[in-house]
């Protein structure tokens, strides 16, 4: 779980708990990477974290905020473990989430697995939002993984050595996920999502607000040409998805949240369906 200045203690506190003490099965370590200064309110979180009141845990710090992906790409290096589970703070686990798919990587010999989520906010309590989900099979998301990501990040379990021989997480704004599920995939992982809700996704007023913009169309291009050398898209493709991301970060933000329930959310769901 990263943690950085900006998240709000509340929120870390019951993402914590659902994450850790309220699991059917509970984490054996919970991995807590600090990016950056924090505000006395978060530092007593922290202080919290290491005293074992969610269980064992480790505490990773730095004192220059350097990004999600550093701060991910720490605790995938320092997990004792070979089973690594994301979640972030301020999302909350539900408490099936580990028993559901720490045995469905096992049986499976799965070496990515997600799950849908559901939306939920300050106005709207969790269960009650709109659903997201995923291709479920390694077939589908292999099929969909040139068009979206085909996982939640805040969902995922990943099998660290696998991740690890790929380079693990490198900096790409706000795609650090999907360019590692690519590398994945193109290094032979195995990949899953289960049907059920295991996580409750928060989303703001500013969620889409903050997905827009140049820096992000940039790392939109960026990873389109990676995945054209790396023969996962076509030339033809790469125009389509460009162009189809360019109308995305540059929309208004009000429109960008109708273009994500309208296309992508409901292009997963039929494709489910088909």
């Amino acid at each position: 779980m990263p943690l950085w200045g900006r998240d709000l203690p509340d929120r870390v506190e019951l993402a914590l708990t659902s994450a850790t003490v309220d699991q059917q099965r509970q984490p054996d370590l919970l991995i807590l990477t600090v990016d950056g200064e924090l505000p006395a309110a978060l530092e007593d979180v922290v202080d919290r974290v290491a005293a074992g009141e969610w269980g064992p845990s480790r505490v990773l710090r730095h004192d220059a905020h350097r990004g999600v992906a550093a701060a991910l790409q720490d605790g995938l290096e320092m997990s004792p473990y070979e089973l690594v589970a994301r979640a972030d703070a301020d999302d909350l686990c539900r408490p099936e989430r580990f028993a559901l798919q720490i045995p469905r990587m096992q049986s499976a010999g799965l070496d990515l697995l997600g799950s849908a989520m559901r939306e939920f906010s300050d106005r709207l309590p969790p269960g009650k939002g709109p659903l997201r989900t995923r291709p479920l099979t390694h077939e589908e998301i292999v099929a969909y993984l040139p068009h979206h990501s085909p996982f939640h990040h805040p969902t995922m379990v990943l099998r660290r050595s696998v991740a690890l021989a790929v380079g693990g997480y490198r900096d790409l704004p706000l795609l650090e996920d999907y360019w590692l599920w690519e590398r994945m995939m193109l290094g032979g992982a195995r990949m899953g999502n289960l049907p059920e809700v295991l996580v409750d996704y928060r989303v703001d007023d500013e969620l889409f607000a903050r997905r827009g913009g140049r820096r992000l169309f940039a790392s939109d291009l960026r990873f389109q040409k990676r995945m054209v050398r790396d023969g996962v898209t076509t030339p033809g493709l790469f125009v389509r998805n460009v162009a189809l991301r360019g109308a995305y970060r540059f929309a208004p933000g009000w429109l960008r949240r109708v273009g994500y329930r309208r296309f992508i959310e409901k292009g997963a769901e039929e494709g489910r369906s088909a």
